[in-house]
């Protein structure tokens, strides 16, 4: 079977090696996440990938600290928002995609397997009718293979499912976004124990991405700093991640890969800030709505997940 949006992303790398993307990482260290500011030089259009919301699970407070800097960084280049991208709907972080967007403008958008996402979780929250399962809450829903422009940029979306089943890829110019797919070679591979993970379309996934050419920049969406490394970071090529990739380096068969992330994934805690990122993130980083008191409420589940 042909994989049209994999020769069609391993094309646009090749041309864009005289056009490439200028990228700006911002790391949020309480939760190891990079955002990506991603902008065309020529036009000055860009696209924030993955942004944070600062929220404290203890008190309830929110705030914007980590996207006014993004913020500042956007108005100080003098570049135009075009997209607000999602990857997938976050369990360790809250979106802060809809204040983003209040501020610069912009398209909010993600795959369209969210609403494989929303139906799950909606049921979880007991999120009632008010909550559409239907994409809506976003602006654009991606399908694997599809294209778009940040100026004149190229961009092609691929869907990687596994860690869950809305993961998509962002491959603009001759860099590609991952996502939770895959992190640094020596942390390996995100969990895949999610509603809806399944470790052995991890693996496919992974495969897909790396089967791109061997120069192709790999962007992580976190770095965990493993015992040995002293500094963050957050990009790659294919040729080290086929390399040197602890969970998936070549060689490693799909039933190893599965067998090692299924006992591995037992083994770990749920992330600190599940609950609430996901009932944020699965509507498009917009709050849960007020209730009759003008306060808005984000729930936790007891023995549910």
């Amino acid at each position: 079977m042909t994989d049209s949006a994999l020769i069609h992303a391993t094309e646009q790398i090749s041309r864009a090696q005289q056009h490439l993307p200028v990228i700006q990482a911002f790391f949020d260290q309480p939760t190891f996440t990079v955002t990506y500011v991603v902008h065309d030089k020529e036009t000055k259009c860009a696209a924030i990938i993955d942004s944070v919301f600062d929220f404290d699970p203890a008190s309830g407070r929110t705030s914007f600290e980590s996207a006014d800097e993004v913020i500042a960084y956007v108005k100080e280049q003098g570049l135009t928002v075009q997209w607000l991208l999602e990857t997938h709907a976050h369990a360790d972080h809250l979106s802060a995609a809809p204040y983003l967007q209040e501020k610069l403008g912009g398209k909010i958008a993600i795959g369209e397997h969210i609403v494989t996402v929303q139906d799950v979780f909606g049921k979880l929250f007991n999120a009632g009718t008010e909550f559409q399962r239907d994409g809506s809450d976003f602006d654009r829903l991606f399908a694997d293979g599809d294209t778009f422009k940040i100026g004149t940029l190229d961009v092609t979306v691929m869907h990687v499912p596994g860690h869950t089943p809305a993961d998509i890829a962002y491959v603009v110019g001759d860099a590609v976004f991952v996502g939770d797919t895959m992190f640094m070679p020596d942390y390996g591979t995100a969990r895949a124990d999610f509603p809806g993970g399944d470790a052995r379309q991890l693996y496919r996934s992974m495969r897909r991405l790396l089967s791109l050419p061997d120069t192709t920049r790999l962007f992580m969406c976190h770095d965990y700093l493993p015992e040995g490394r002293d500094e963050y970071v957050w990009e790659t090529t294919v040729a080290e991640q086929r390399k040197n990739n602890i969970h998936a380096h070549d060689g490693v068969t799909e039933d190893e890969f599965v067998k090692m992330r299924t006992e591995r994934d037992k083994t770990l805690n749920m992330p600190r800030l599940i609950l609430p990122s996901v009932q944020v993130n699965m509507r498009a980083g917009h709050l849960p709505p007020e209730e009759d008191n003008g306060v808005r409420y984000l729930k936790v589940p007891l023995n549910g997940v």
